[in-house]
Protein backbone atom coordinates (compact mmCIF):
# COMPACT_ATOMS: atom_id res chain seq x y z
CA UNK A 1 0.00 0.00 0.00
CA UNK A 2 1.10 3.55 -0.67
CA UNK A 3 -0.47 6.98 -0.68
CA UNK A 4 -1.54 7.88 -4.22
CA UNK A 5 -4.09 10.62 -3.52
CA UNK A 6 -3.39 13.30 -0.92
CA UNK A 7 -6.04 15.90 -0.06
CA UNK A 8 -5.63 19.23 1.68
CA UNK A 9 -8.30 21.83 2.49
CA UNK A 10 -7.49 25.51 2.93
CA UNK A 11 -9.82 28.22 4.18
CA UNK A 12 -7.35 30.79 5.52
CA UNK A 13 -4.64 32.53 3.52
CA UNK A 14 -2.45 32.82 6.62
CA UNK A 15 -2.39 29.02 7.04
CA UNK A 16 -2.48 28.01 3.38
CA UNK A 17 1.19 28.32 2.46
CA UNK A 18 2.55 26.04 5.17
CA UNK A 19 -0.22 23.45 4.82
CA UNK A 20 0.00 23.26 1.03
CA UNK A 21 3.78 23.10 0.94
CA UNK A 22 3.87 20.25 3.46
CA UNK A 23 1.11 18.39 1.64
CA UNK A 24 3.05 18.82 -1.61
CA UNK A 25 6.21 17.43 0.02
CA UNK A 26 4.28 14.37 1.20
CA UNK A 27 2.69 13.87 -2.22
CA UNK A 28 6.05 14.15 -3.96
CA UNK A 29 7.61 11.69 -1.51
CA UNK A 30 5.03 9.04 -2.43
CA UNK A 31 4.63 9.96 -6.09
CA UNK A 32 1.03 10.85 -5.28
CA UNK A 33 -1.45 13.33 -6.72
CA UNK A 34 -2.29 16.30 -4.50
CA UNK A 35 -5.83 17.71 -4.53
CA UNK A 36 -6.39 21.05 -2.80
CA UNK A 37 -9.84 22.36 -1.91
CA UNK A 38 -9.85 26.16 -1.58
CA UNK A 39 -13.03 26.98 0.30
CA UNK A 40 -14.53 30.37 0.94
CA UNK A 41 -16.64 29.97 4.07
CA UNK A 42 -20.01 31.63 4.57
CA UNK A 43 -19.87 31.91 8.35
CA UNK A 44 -23.39 33.27 8.82
CA UNK A 45 -25.70 30.83 10.57
CA UNK A 46 -28.94 30.04 8.74
CA UNK A 47 -31.86 31.02 10.93
CA UNK A 48 -29.86 33.59 12.91
CA UNK A 49 -29.76 36.54 10.56
CA UNK A 50 -30.62 39.87 12.13
CA UNK A 51 -34.16 41.15 11.78
CA UNK A 52 -34.90 42.56 8.35
CA UNK A 53 -32.14 40.69 6.53
CA UNK A 54 -33.10 40.22 2.91
CA UNK A 55 -31.84 38.49 -0.20
CA UNK A 56 -29.30 41.27 -0.85
CA UNK A 57 -27.63 40.63 2.51
CA UNK A 58 -27.52 36.89 1.87
CA UNK A 59 -26.07 37.45 -1.59
CA UNK A 60 -23.39 39.73 -0.16
CA UNK A 61 -22.17 37.05 2.25
CA UNK A 62 -22.11 34.56 -0.61
CA UNK A 63 -20.15 36.95 -2.84
CA UNK A 64 -17.62 37.56 -0.08
CA UNK A 65 -17.10 33.83 0.47
CA UNK A 66 -16.74 33.27 -3.27
CA UNK A 67 -14.10 35.99 -3.52
CA UNK A 68 -12.19 34.42 -0.59
CA UNK A 69 -12.26 31.03 -2.28
CA UNK A 70 -10.96 32.43 -5.56
CA UNK A 71 -8.18 34.32 -3.76
CA UNK A 72 -7.16 31.11 -2.00
CA UNK A 73 -7.11 29.22 -5.29
CA UNK A 74 -4.87 31.86 -6.86
CA UNK A 75 -2.51 31.66 -3.87
CA UNK A 76 -2.40 27.84 -4.01
CA UNK A 77 -1.82 27.75 -7.76
CA UNK A 78 1.10 30.16 -7.36
CA UNK A 79 2.59 27.95 -4.65
CA UNK A 80 2.11 24.66 -6.47
CA UNK A 81 3.27 26.04 -9.79
CA UNK A 82 6.80 25.64 -8.42
CA UNK A 83 6.15 22.17 -7.01
CA UNK A 84 7.42 18.94 -8.53
CA UNK A 85 4.34 16.90 -7.61
CA UNK A 86 1.18 16.33 -9.65
CA UNK A 87 -1.59 18.53 -8.32
CA UNK A 88 -4.98 20.12 -8.87
CA UNK A 89 -6.73 22.97 -7.10
CA UNK A 90 -10.30 24.17 -7.17
CA UNK A 91 -12.27 26.79 -5.28
CA UNK A 92 -15.77 26.65 -3.89
CA UNK A 93 -18.11 28.04 -1.27
CA UNK A 94 -19.45 26.25 1.79
CA UNK A 95 -21.61 27.30 4.69
CA UNK A 96 -20.09 26.78 8.11
CA UNK A 97 -22.79 24.31 9.11
CA UNK A 98 -22.30 22.23 5.96
CA UNK A 99 -18.57 22.35 5.37
CA UNK A 100 -17.89 18.88 6.80
CA UNK A 101 -20.07 17.27 4.14
CA UNK A 102 -18.17 18.97 1.32
CA UNK A 103 -14.83 17.83 2.74
CA UNK A 104 -16.07 14.28 3.33
CA UNK A 105 -17.07 13.89 -0.32
CA UNK A 106 -13.46 14.38 -1.41
CA UNK A 107 -11.86 12.67 1.62
CA UNK A 108 -13.64 9.39 0.81
CA UNK A 109 -11.53 9.05 -2.31
CA UNK A 110 -8.22 10.12 -0.75
CA UNK A 111 -5.55 8.01 0.91
CA UNK A 112 -4.45 10.78 3.27
CA UNK A 113 -5.86 14.16 4.28
CA UNK A 114 -3.37 16.82 5.40
CA UNK A 115 -4.76 19.65 7.53
CA UNK A 116 -3.54 22.40 9.89
CA UNK A 117 -4.25 22.23 13.61
CA UNK A 118 -7.91 23.17 14.18
CA UNK A 119 -7.36 24.91 17.52
CA UNK A 120 -5.19 27.82 18.52
CA UNK A 121 -4.86 31.56 18.22
CA UNK A 122 -6.63 33.07 15.22
CA UNK A 123 -7.92 29.71 13.95
CA UNK A 124 -11.32 29.80 12.26
CA UNK A 125 -14.34 27.90 13.54
CA UNK A 126 -14.49 25.96 10.27
CA UNK A 127 -11.26 24.02 10.95
CA UNK A 128 -12.83 21.71 13.52
CA UNK A 129 -15.72 20.47 11.30
CA UNK A 130 -13.25 20.05 8.43
CA UNK A 131 -11.15 17.64 10.52
CA UNK A 132 -14.22 15.80 11.79
CA UNK A 133 -15.79 15.63 8.34
CA UNK A 134 -12.68 13.93 6.95
CA UNK A 135 -12.43 11.52 9.90
CA UNK A 136 -16.07 10.55 10.37
CA UNK A 137 -17.98 11.01 7.13
CA UNK A 138 -14.93 10.72 4.88
CA UNK A 139 -13.47 7.74 6.77
CA UNK A 140 -9.99 8.91 5.81
CA UNK A 141 -6.79 9.11 7.86
CA UNK A 142 -5.90 12.70 8.71
CA UNK A 143 -2.44 14.11 9.33
CA UNK A 144 -2.62 17.16 11.58
CA UNK A 145 0.30 19.50 11.00
CA UNK A 146 2.27 21.11 13.82
CA UNK A 147 3.10 24.79 13.89
CA UNK A 148 6.87 24.47 14.24
CA UNK A 149 7.72 20.93 13.04
CA UNK A 150 7.21 20.19 9.33
CA UNK A 151 5.79 16.86 8.23
CA UNK A 152 7.98 14.56 6.17
CA UNK A 153 7.28 11.60 3.91
CA UNK A 154 10.13 9.71 5.60
CA UNK A 155 9.85 10.21 9.38
CA UNK A 156 12.76 8.49 11.12
CA UNK A 157 11.08 7.85 14.46
CA UNK A 158 7.36 7.33 15.01
CA UNK A 159 5.40 6.90 18.24
CA UNK A 160 2.16 4.90 18.13
CA UNK A 161 -0.34 5.54 20.92
CA UNK A 162 -1.60 1.98 21.44
CA UNK A 163 -4.62 1.13 23.59
CA UNK A 164 -5.94 -1.93 21.69
CA UNK A 165 -8.89 0.08 20.33
CA UNK A 166 -10.35 -0.26 16.85
CA UNK A 167 -9.50 3.41 16.25
CA UNK A 168 -5.82 2.89 17.11
CA UNK A 169 -5.59 -0.17 14.86
CA UNK A 170 -7.20 1.78 12.03
CA UNK A 171 -4.56 4.49 12.47
CA UNK A 172 -1.74 1.93 12.41
CA UNK A 173 -2.99 0.42 9.16
CA UNK A 174 -3.42 3.86 7.61
CA UNK A 175 0.13 4.82 8.61
CA UNK A 176 1.77 1.66 7.23
CA UNK A 177 3.52 3.43 4.29
CA UNK A 178 5.19 5.68 6.87
CA UNK A 179 5.90 2.93 9.40
CA UNK A 180 7.76 0.64 6.99
CA UNK A 181 10.16 3.45 6.07
CA UNK A 182 10.90 4.53 9.66
CA UNK A 183 14.18 3.72 11.41
CA UNK A 184 12.31 2.91 14.63
CA UNK A 185 8.67 2.75 15.72
CA UNK A 186 7.82 3.01 19.42
CA UNK A 187 4.60 1.37 20.60
CA UNK A 188 3.59 3.51 23.57
CA UNK A 189 1.29 1.57 25.92
CA UNK A 190 0.11 3.76 28.78
CA UNK A 191 -1.06 2.01 31.96
CA UNK A 192 -1.94 -1.33 30.29
CA UNK A 193 -4.86 -3.24 31.84
CA UNK A 194 -4.02 -5.67 34.64
CA UNK A 195 -6.70 -8.07 33.41
CA UNK A 196 -7.33 -9.40 29.93
CA UNK A 197 -5.75 -11.70 27.35
CA UNK A 198 -2.79 -9.38 26.66
CA UNK A 199 -1.96 -8.36 30.24
CA UNK A 200 1.36 -10.26 30.26
CA UNK A 201 2.48 -8.93 26.87
CA UNK A 202 0.94 -5.51 26.21
CA UNK A 203 1.46 -4.50 22.61
CA UNK A 204 2.94 -7.88 21.72
CA UNK A 205 0.43 -8.79 19.03
CA UNK A 206 0.80 -5.39 17.37
CA UNK A 207 4.58 -5.67 17.44
CA UNK A 208 4.32 -9.08 15.76
CA UNK A 209 1.92 -7.70 13.14
CA UNK A 210 4.27 -4.81 12.36
CA UNK A 211 7.36 -7.06 12.28
CA UNK A 212 5.76 -9.17 9.55
CA UNK A 213 5.47 -5.99 7.50
CA UNK A 214 9.17 -5.30 8.02
CA UNK A 215 8.59 -2.53 10.58
CA UNK A 216 11.30 -2.10 13.21
CA UNK A 217 9.31 -1.66 16.41
CA UNK A 218 9.80 -1.77 20.17
CA UNK A 219 7.27 -1.63 22.99
CA UNK A 220 7.43 1.16 25.57
CA UNK A 221 5.17 0.60 28.59
CA UNK A 222 4.52 3.95 30.29
CA UNK A 223 2.82 5.05 33.49
CA UNK A 224 0.27 7.83 33.44
CA UNK A 225 2.33 10.24 35.51
CA UNK A 226 0.66 13.30 34.01
CA UNK A 227 -3.04 14.25 34.20
CA UNK A 228 -3.72 13.66 30.50
CA UNK A 229 -2.86 10.70 28.30
CA UNK A 230 -1.99 13.13 25.49
CA UNK A 231 0.60 14.81 27.73
CA UNK A 232 2.29 11.46 28.47
CA UNK A 233 2.28 10.60 24.77
CA UNK A 234 3.75 13.94 23.72
CA UNK A 235 6.40 13.83 26.43
CA UNK A 236 7.44 10.37 25.28
CA UNK A 237 7.52 11.57 21.66
CA UNK A 238 9.91 14.29 22.77
CA UNK A 239 12.05 11.83 24.76
CA UNK A 240 12.62 9.60 21.70
CA UNK A 241 12.87 12.57 19.31
CA UNK A 242 9.89 11.36 17.26
CA UNK A 243 8.89 13.00 13.98
CA UNK A 244 5.30 11.73 14.04
CA UNK A 245 2.63 10.42 16.42
CA UNK A 246 0.08 7.86 15.21
CA UNK A 247 -3.11 7.38 17.23
CA UNK A 248 -6.79 6.59 17.04
CA UNK A 249 -9.24 9.48 16.99
CA UNK A 250 -12.33 9.95 19.14
CA UNK A 251 -12.63 6.70 21.03
CA UNK A 252 -15.26 8.61 23.01
CA UNK A 253 -18.04 10.63 21.40
CA UNK A 254 -17.22 14.03 19.93
CA UNK A 255 -19.79 15.60 22.28
CA UNK A 256 -18.12 14.09 25.34
CA UNK A 257 -14.69 15.27 24.25
CA UNK A 258 -16.00 18.74 23.42
CA UNK A 259 -17.44 19.09 26.93
CA UNK A 260 -15.08 17.06 29.12
CA UNK A 261 -11.98 16.86 26.98
CA UNK A 262 -10.20 13.73 25.81
CA UNK A 263 -6.99 12.44 24.27
CA UNK A 264 -8.01 13.41 20.73
CA UNK A 265 -9.06 16.96 21.49
CA UNK A 266 -6.09 17.57 23.79
CA UNK A 267 -3.70 16.29 21.15
CA UNK A 268 -5.29 18.49 18.49
CA UNK A 269 -4.80 21.48 20.78
CA UNK A 270 -1.28 20.78 22.05
CA UNK A 271 0.55 18.69 19.45
CA UNK A 272 4.08 19.93 18.82
CA UNK A 273 4.83 17.41 16.05
CA UNK A 274 2.59 16.10 13.24
CA UNK A 275 -0.09 13.62 14.30
CA UNK A 276 -1.73 11.01 12.07
CA UNK A 277 -5.22 10.10 13.26
CA UNK A 278 -7.88 7.71 12.07
CA UNK A 279 -11.34 6.74 13.27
Amino acid sequence: MSYKTVLSVVTDQALAESAVQQAADLARGYDAHLDVMCLGVDRTQTGYYYAGANAMVLQETLNRAQAEGQALEAQVRALLGKSECRWSAESGVAQLADIGRHVALHARFSDLVVLPKPYGAERGLELEPIVEGALFEGRAPVMILADNRPATAKPKRIVIGWNESAEALSAVRAAMPLLVEAEMVHLAVIDPPTHGPNRSDPGGLLAQYLARHGVRAEIDVLSKTLPRVSDVLMRHAGDVNADLVVMGAYGHSRFREAILGGATRNMLERAEIPVLMSH
